[in-house]
Protein backbone atom coordinates (compact mmCIF):
# COMPACT_ATOMS: atom_id res chain seq x y z
CA UNK A 1 0.00 0.00 0.00
CA UNK A 2 1.05 3.38 -0.74
CA UNK A 3 0.13 6.44 1.05
CA UNK A 4 0.72 9.86 0.00
CA UNK A 5 0.93 12.69 3.40
CA UNK A 6 0.84 16.16 2.64
CA UNK A 7 2.60 17.70 5.49
CA UNK A 8 3.95 14.84 6.42
CA UNK A 9 7.00 16.45 8.17
CA UNK A 10 5.69 17.54 11.28
CA UNK A 11 3.15 17.26 14.12
CA UNK A 12 -0.08 15.42 13.20
CA UNK A 13 1.46 14.46 9.14
CA UNK A 14 4.89 12.88 10.80
CA UNK A 15 2.43 10.37 13.32
CA UNK A 16 0.18 9.72 10.34
CA UNK A 17 3.39 8.71 8.35
CA UNK A 18 4.37 6.78 11.57
CA UNK A 19 1.86 5.13 11.66
CA UNK A 20 1.05 3.56 8.36
CA UNK A 21 4.66 2.79 8.11
CA UNK A 22 4.17 0.70 11.36
CA UNK A 23 1.34 -1.28 9.68
CA UNK A 24 3.84 -2.05 6.45
CA UNK A 25 2.89 0.59 4.46
CA UNK A 26 5.38 2.70 1.43
CA UNK A 27 5.45 6.37 2.72
CA UNK A 28 5.72 9.30 0.78
CA UNK A 29 6.09 12.68 3.07
CA UNK A 30 4.97 15.61 1.08
CA UNK A 31 6.87 18.59 2.56
CA UNK A 32 6.85 22.37 0.96
CA UNK A 33 9.93 24.08 2.81
CA UNK A 34 11.46 22.10 5.26
CA UNK A 35 13.49 19.70 3.59
CA UNK A 36 15.95 18.49 6.29
CA UNK A 37 12.84 17.54 8.69
CA UNK A 38 10.84 15.32 5.68
CA UNK A 39 14.30 13.44 6.11
CA UNK A 40 14.23 13.21 9.52
CA UNK A 41 11.27 11.92 9.30
CA UNK A 42 12.03 9.29 7.09
CA UNK A 43 14.87 8.56 9.04
CA UNK A 44 13.01 7.25 11.61
CA UNK A 45 10.57 5.13 9.67
CA UNK A 46 11.30 1.33 9.03
CA UNK A 47 13.26 -0.15 5.88
CA UNK A 48 11.46 0.38 2.63
CA UNK A 49 10.80 2.75 -0.15
CA UNK A 50 9.87 5.80 1.38
CA UNK A 51 9.94 9.37 -0.23
CA UNK A 52 10.00 12.55 0.78
CA UNK A 53 9.04 15.12 -2.04
CA UNK A 54 8.09 18.68 -2.14
CA UNK A 55 5.76 20.63 -3.47
CA UNK A 56 3.32 23.70 -2.78
CA UNK A 57 0.07 22.38 -3.68
CA UNK A 58 -1.87 25.27 -3.76
CA UNK A 59 -0.32 25.30 -7.51
CA UNK A 60 -2.20 23.03 -9.70
CA UNK A 61 0.95 21.96 -11.76
CA UNK A 62 3.36 21.16 -8.64
CA UNK A 63 0.43 19.28 -7.51
CA UNK A 64 0.06 17.21 -10.39
CA UNK A 65 3.73 16.72 -10.59
CA UNK A 66 3.77 15.70 -6.83
CA UNK A 67 1.23 12.74 -7.71
CA UNK A 68 2.82 12.13 -11.13
CA UNK A 69 6.64 11.49 -9.44
CA UNK A 70 5.19 9.28 -6.61
CA UNK A 71 2.63 7.45 -9.63
CA UNK A 72 6.19 6.72 -11.53
CA UNK A 73 8.53 5.41 -8.58
CA UNK A 74 5.93 3.70 -6.84
CA UNK A 75 3.60 2.92 -9.42
CA UNK A 76 -0.03 3.46 -7.29
CA UNK A 77 -1.40 5.65 -4.97
CA UNK A 78 -3.56 4.14 -2.44
CA UNK A 79 -4.22 6.66 0.26
CA UNK A 80 -4.05 10.41 -0.05
CA UNK A 81 -4.19 12.45 3.93
CA UNK A 82 -4.12 15.79 2.87
CA UNK A 83 -2.82 17.15 6.47
CA UNK A 84 -0.87 20.17 5.59
CA UNK A 85 -2.28 23.52 6.81
CA UNK A 86 -2.02 26.69 8.63
CA UNK A 87 -2.99 28.96 11.12
CA UNK A 88 -2.48 32.52 10.73
CA UNK A 89 -4.32 35.15 13.44
CA UNK A 90 -5.97 37.91 12.09
CA UNK A 91 -8.71 39.74 14.38
CA UNK A 92 -11.16 42.01 12.13
CA UNK A 93 -10.99 44.86 13.74
CA UNK A 94 -6.92 45.04 14.79
CA UNK A 95 -6.11 43.42 10.74
CA UNK A 96 -5.31 45.94 7.81
CA UNK A 97 -7.27 45.24 4.59
CA UNK A 98 -4.12 44.48 2.79
CA UNK A 99 -2.65 41.88 5.76
CA UNK A 100 -6.97 40.52 5.50
CA UNK A 101 -6.26 39.57 2.07
CA UNK A 102 -3.27 38.12 2.43
CA UNK A 103 -4.12 35.81 4.88
CA UNK A 104 -7.23 35.12 3.37
CA UNK A 105 -5.86 33.78 0.39
CA UNK A 106 -2.93 32.18 1.60
CA UNK A 107 -5.31 30.16 4.26
CA UNK A 108 -7.37 29.29 1.47
CA UNK A 109 -5.04 28.12 -1.25
CA UNK A 110 -3.31 26.10 1.33
CA UNK A 111 -6.09 24.29 3.43
CA UNK A 112 -8.61 23.80 0.77
CA UNK A 113 -7.50 24.48 -2.70
CA UNK A 114 -4.38 22.43 -1.92
CA UNK A 115 -6.47 19.47 -0.96
CA UNK A 116 -8.36 19.94 -4.16
CA UNK A 117 -6.07 20.06 -6.56
CA UNK A 118 -4.44 16.78 -4.91
CA UNK A 119 -7.72 15.16 -5.17
CA UNK A 120 -8.16 15.94 -8.60
CA UNK A 121 -4.86 14.46 -9.69
CA UNK A 122 -5.36 11.48 -7.64
CA UNK A 123 -8.71 10.34 -8.03
CA UNK A 124 -7.93 9.16 -12.18
CA UNK A 125 -5.06 7.14 -10.91
CA UNK A 126 -7.21 5.74 -7.94
CA UNK A 127 -10.13 4.91 -10.40
CA UNK A 128 -8.01 3.01 -12.97
CA UNK A 129 -6.01 1.09 -9.70
CA UNK A 130 -9.95 0.19 -9.04
CA UNK A 131 -10.61 2.29 -6.17
CA UNK A 132 -8.67 4.56 -2.54
CA UNK A 133 -8.80 6.08 0.50
CA UNK A 134 -8.95 9.64 0.85
CA UNK A 135 -8.55 11.44 4.71
CA UNK A 136 -9.04 14.81 4.74
CA UNK A 137 -7.53 16.44 7.96
CA UNK A 138 -9.96 19.21 9.22
CA UNK A 139 -10.69 20.95 12.60
CA UNK A 140 -13.27 21.39 15.31
CA UNK A 141 -12.87 24.80 13.96
CA UNK A 142 -14.75 24.65 11.57
CA UNK A 143 -18.07 23.89 13.73
CA UNK A 144 -17.47 26.23 16.37
CA UNK A 145 -15.74 29.11 14.75
CA UNK A 146 -12.73 30.83 14.95
CA UNK A 147 -12.63 34.30 16.35
CA UNK A 148 -9.25 35.11 16.14
CA UNK A 149 -8.57 32.99 12.85
CA UNK A 150 -11.54 33.21 10.71
CA UNK A 151 -10.33 32.32 7.41
CA UNK A 152 -9.00 29.19 8.72
CA UNK A 153 -12.61 27.96 10.26
CA UNK A 154 -13.91 29.06 6.40
CA UNK A 155 -11.21 26.94 5.01
CA UNK A 156 -11.92 23.81 7.44
CA UNK A 157 -15.57 24.26 6.77
CA UNK A 158 -15.00 24.11 3.03
CA UNK A 159 -13.00 21.19 3.47
CA UNK A 160 -15.59 19.15 5.25
CA UNK A 161 -18.05 19.52 2.67
CA UNK A 162 -15.53 18.88 -0.26
CA UNK A 163 -14.91 16.03 1.48
CA UNK A 164 -19.10 15.12 1.55
CA UNK A 165 -19.05 16.21 -1.87
CA UNK A 166 -16.77 13.75 -3.27
CA UNK A 167 -17.73 10.79 -0.74
CA UNK A 168 -20.70 10.98 -3.07
CA UNK A 169 -19.14 11.46 -6.55
CA UNK A 170 -16.48 9.07 -6.21
CA UNK A 171 -18.16 5.69 -3.80
CA UNK A 172 -19.45 4.93 -7.53
CA UNK A 173 -15.69 3.93 -8.08
CA UNK A 174 -14.83 2.76 -5.18
CA UNK A 175 -12.94 5.62 -3.62
CA UNK A 176 -13.95 6.68 0.32
CA UNK A 177 -13.52 10.02 1.59
CA UNK A 178 -13.61 10.46 4.95
CA UNK A 179 -12.50 13.92 7.21
CA UNK A 180 -10.73 14.17 10.85
CA UNK A 181 -11.87 17.03 12.71
CA UNK A 182 -9.28 17.32 15.76
CA UNK A 183 -9.43 20.05 18.45
CA UNK A 184 -6.24 20.75 19.98
CA UNK A 185 -3.22 18.90 19.47
CA UNK A 186 0.44 18.20 21.45
CA UNK A 187 2.13 19.40 18.03
CA UNK A 188 4.55 22.40 17.34
CA UNK A 189 2.22 24.38 15.64
CA UNK A 190 -0.05 24.41 18.96
CA UNK A 191 3.02 24.64 21.14
CA UNK A 192 2.24 28.32 21.45
CA UNK A 193 -1.47 28.41 22.48
CA UNK A 194 -0.86 25.03 24.97
CA UNK A 195 2.37 25.82 26.68
CA UNK A 196 1.21 29.76 26.73
CA UNK A 197 -0.48 31.70 29.14
CA UNK A 198 -3.91 30.17 27.97
CA UNK A 199 -3.11 26.58 28.09
CA UNK A 200 -4.20 25.36 31.48
CA UNK A 201 -7.84 27.07 30.21
CA UNK A 202 -7.28 25.48 26.46
CA UNK A 203 -7.05 21.76 28.45
CA UNK A 204 -9.73 22.44 30.53
CA UNK A 205 -12.63 22.81 27.98
CA UNK A 206 -11.70 18.99 27.68
CA UNK A 207 -13.10 16.38 30.72
CA UNK A 208 -10.00 14.87 29.77
CA UNK A 209 -8.24 17.78 30.97
CA UNK A 210 -5.52 17.51 28.06
CA UNK A 211 -5.21 18.13 24.51
CA UNK A 212 -4.71 15.12 21.80
CA UNK A 213 -1.84 13.73 20.57
CA UNK A 214 -0.53 13.15 17.43
CA UNK A 215 -0.51 9.60 17.58
CA UNK A 216 -4.21 9.24 18.58
CA UNK A 217 -4.96 11.15 15.40
CA UNK A 218 -2.91 9.30 13.40
CA UNK A 219 -4.49 6.30 14.50
CA UNK A 220 -7.51 7.42 13.80
CA UNK A 221 -6.47 8.09 10.04
CA UNK A 222 -5.23 4.80 9.83
CA UNK A 223 -8.35 2.91 10.95
CA UNK A 224 -10.46 5.39 7.91
CA UNK A 225 -7.89 4.43 5.52
CA UNK A 226 -8.55 0.76 6.55
CA UNK A 227 -10.69 -2.10 4.48
CA UNK A 228 -14.02 -2.78 6.44
CA UNK A 229 -14.50 0.92 6.80
CA UNK A 230 -16.60 1.67 3.70
CA UNK A 231 -19.64 2.22 4.98
CA UNK A 232 -18.14 6.02 6.65
CA UNK A 233 -17.46 7.60 3.78
CA UNK A 234 -18.32 10.90 3.92
CA UNK A 235 -18.31 10.88 7.35
CA UNK A 236 -16.92 13.61 9.43
CA UNK A 237 -15.19 12.14 12.68
CA UNK A 238 -14.67 14.44 16.05
CA UNK A 239 -11.23 13.51 18.34
CA UNK A 240 -11.24 16.67 20.56
CA UNK A 241 -11.60 15.24 23.95
CA UNK A 242 -15.52 15.90 23.68
CA UNK A 243 -14.07 19.67 24.76
CA UNK A 244 -16.87 20.62 21.76
CA UNK A 245 -19.84 18.57 20.86
CA UNK A 246 -21.98 19.61 18.33
CA UNK A 247 -25.63 17.74 17.50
Amino acid sequence: MVVLVTGGSRGIGRAVVERFAAEGATLVAHFRADRRAAQDTLAALPAGDHMAVQADVADSEQARALVQTVIDSLGRIDVLVNNAGIYEEHRILETSAEEWQRIWRRTIDTNLIGPANLIHAVVPHMVSAGGGRIVNISSRGAFRGEPNYPAYGASKAGLNSLGQSLARALGPHGIYVTTVAPGFVETDMAAPYLDGPAGEAIRAQSPLNRAATPDEVARLVVFLASPGTESATGAIVDINGASYLRT
